[in-house]
């Protein structure tokens, strides 16, 4: 995918640590296989263990400022570079789209912040680089540590950077459900129905994805061929029925299906984020 280079004077980058981002091409942890040693180890649903990262809203926790080279952070490697070029495409696709729709003023670009330190403080409480990408809605603010992508390419079969933008572009999804109060929409109903927390977690994935691809979507002349291709590959790599091997009942699903996540991304390429709303209008 062929995004503009990014301008720092136009998006919100640091780190968790106060230093570079490190090198790319490592194997990082990521969530997936934390929730795997949870589920081979302590029997835990890995699914379950993968949702509380995404799940965090409690615990505002300050973050000590930092007098960072934003330029620098955004160059110091490829995946880094690739993640603030889709930053920035994303707040330029999304705030026009509120404008559009005559909700400019709503609108609000969340921070990048990329993980560097093992254990750091966010909005929602402590984080750790071994969590995987999450967005935090206390502090509007996604975390990446770059080095999940390389975890990524392996478990979709694939290296190509739209599989990549793909998990920023849906973390992003996460951001416009916090500003335009899905999110809390969502948060009250599991409090609600709790015996349907599950089930409604999943509704709120899909429909990130599905924002994910109305990203795309409005951006395909940017898009370069086996692009979308990655997409679906990505989408159906970390789908609940594909990570549990079936060793999860579908009632405990909590990101969807392969089919699903696939489904949903394919949904939002069409460019009408209308459409993604269908998914979460529970009322």
């Amino acid at each position: 995918m062929r995004l503009n280079p990014f301008d720092t004077s136009r998006i919100d980058v640091g780190t968790t640590g106060g230093g570079g981002v490190g090198k790319a091409g490592g194997i990082g942890c990521g969530t997936i296989i934390i929730a795997a040693l949870g589920y081979f180890v302590f029997g835990l649903d890995p699914m379950q263990t993968a949702a509380t990262v995404e799940g965090m809203q409690q615990g505002q926790v300050a973050q000590a400022p930092t007098n960072e080279d934003e330029d620098a952070i955004c160059s110091s490697n490829q995946y880094a570079t690739e993640t603030c070029n889709a930053l920035l495409s994303l707040n330029e696709t999304w705030q026009q789209t509120f404008e559009q729709q005559g909700y400019g003023d709503q609108f609000q670009q969340p921070g990048l912040r990329f993980a560097t330190s093992e254990s750091f403080s966010t909005g929602c409480g402590r984080g750790s680089v071994g969590m995987g990408p999450f967005y935090c809605p206390a502090d509007q603010r996604i975390y990446i540590d770059v080095n999940f992508y390389d975890q990524l390419a392996q478990m979709s079969g694939n290296r190509g950077d739209f599989a990549r933008y793909y998990v920023i572009a849906h973390e992003y999804g996460h951001h416009i459900q916090t500003i335009t109060g899905i999110s809390q929409q969502i948060r009250s109903y599991q409090q609600a129905n709790p015996r349907q927390a599950n089930q409604l977690s999943v509704l709120m994935e899909l429909q990130a994805d599905c924002y994910a691809g109305v990203w795309a979507g409005k951006n395909r002349n940017l898009i370069d061929p086996g692009d979308i291709e990655e997409g679906m590959q990505a989408a159906a790599a970390i789908g609940d029925d594909t990570l549990t091997k079936g060793r999860v009942s579908s009632e405990n699903f909590t990101h969807g299906t392969s089919a699903q996540r696939s489904q949903a991304l394919r949904l939002g390429l069409q460019g009408d984020d209308r459409q993604c709303d269908a998914i979460t209008n529970i009322g």
